[in-house]
């Protein structure tokens, strides 16, 4: 009698984690998108924060003109919201002075560290990482991040991860008027914008 209780209890578990893994499968792979008037591909990347790349890609058979009422896969992103806040508070704290295209570089330079063999892994690794001592991003350390991102980040963040494996590889950002590091003076300039250059 116990032997037949314990295994059915232990069916009815398999069954349930089997269940649970079927539907979380199923959520992936039709995770869909109504396209409206004036969608692109971009516009719809740029709104849920997932690789323009990876939704055409998914969608080839859609083409490449999209057209309303159609209905298009979205991939699942790649950054939670929760590291998706964190590098808008970040961005907040380093360029809110500097213009939107500023917001984005910074972003990119985030998530090109977490892909990079060079920085750790993750968001928060990357944000936080140290080194000799001294935070990497001056906001973390003067506690700045700790302030609301605002929407203009927030949106940048999404841009950035839309515009993901198309940019310029930068990895790290610095003020030229301001810095005093002649290492980081020696990183190859990938781009200029507002006060900040851009270099790998």
């Amino acid at each position: 009698m116990k032997k037949t209780k314990k295994l059915v209890i232990a069916t009815v578990m398999l069954l349930s984690l089997s269940l649970g893994t079927f539907v979380l499968q199923t959520d992936a792979a039709t995770r869909t998108y109504k396209v409206s008037s004036g969608d692109t591909y971009w516009k719809i990347a740029v709104k849920y924060g997932v690789s323009a790349r990876d939704l055409i890609k998914m969608n080839k058979k859609v083409g490449k003109i999209i057209h309303p009422r159609q209905k298009l896969l979205l991939p699942n992103s790649t950054i939670s919201k929760a590291d998706k806040e964190l590098i808008a508070r970040l961005v907040h704290a380093e360029a809110e002075s500097e213009s939107y295209a500023g917001k984005v570089a910074v972003a990119t330079v985030i998530l090109n560290r977490v892909a990079s063999p060079k920085f750790p892994n993750t968001v928060k690794g990357v944000i936080y990482q140290k080194s000799n001592g001294h935070y990497a991003f001056t906001p973390v350390q003067n506690k700045t991040i700790n302030k609301r991102a605002d929407a203009s980040s927030r949106k940048a963040v999404n841009e950035a991860l839309a515009f993901r494996g198309q940019g310029k590889g930068s990895l790290f950002f610095f003020n030229p008027k301001t810095s005093s590091s002649n290492w980081i003076f020696s990183r190859k300039t990938t781009v200029k914008i507002g006060n900040h250059n851009f270099a790998k």
